[in-house]
């Protein structure tokens, strides 16, 4: 027993001096990293406004199509990974105070008229986005009240946010609002 005593006594002798002393020279610094591309803090996406966009008609397809190169309305990275959401602008409204407020759809958007039944739709890459307007029946005598001077909002969400986040996209001012981007941040561009 005694010896065990000893032995415990030299171990905690060993561990109160060894936690004494003056403190050793700093290490060296590590090496620097890459520096990376300065960008906007806090931006988590984009909103832009095309007007005057004018549809082409197809008659081979009997479709109407525009198309929005992203180069050509914004500056803003787009990548595969990204999702894009367009809102077609229907109108303004009156509120009840006296002033009014733009009413905005989210495509697709359909509109059942006398003749049938037409569709606006999009398809997009990284790249552009193709707008269409489909229909159930002969679109050469469609209106141009579908087909010219029409407005858009493009909203480009980053994969990162548009997947962590559980925004509601199916109204424009609830996504803007989850983005972070006000009615005077949004970039409005004349289209075609």
């Amino acid at each position: 027993m005694n010896k065990f005593s000893t032995i415990i006594g030299i171990f905690l002798v060993l561990f109160t001096v060894s936690c004494e002393g003056p403190e050793g020279p700093p290490g060296f610094d590590g090496l620097d990293g890459r520096d990376g591309v300065d960008g906007k803090d806090g931006i988590q996406g984009q909103v832009v406004e095309v007007d005057n966009v004018n549809f082409d008609y197809d008659a081979d397809g009997n479709i109407f199509n525009a198309l929005i190169t992203f180069s050509d309305v914004t500056d803003f990275e787009v990548f595969e990974s990204d999702a894009v959401l367009v809102y077609r602008f229907d109108g303004t409204v009156d509120l009840e105070d006296g002033s009014t407020a733009d009413t905005w759809s989210q495509i697709p958007q359909s509109f059942f008229l006398p003749e049938g039944t037409i569709q606006y739709v999009m398809a997009h890459t990284f790249v552009d986005v193709e707008l269409f307007i489909d229909g159930n029946f002969d679109l050469s005598a469609l209106s141009t009240d579908f087909t010219d001077n029409q407005s858009f909002r493009i909203v480009f969400v980053p994969s990162e946010f548009a997947e962590s986040s559980k925004m509601d996209t199916s109204k424009l001012s609830n996504v803007m609002s989850a983005l972070g981007i006000e009615e005077n941040q949004i970039h409005k561009i004349e289209g075609n």
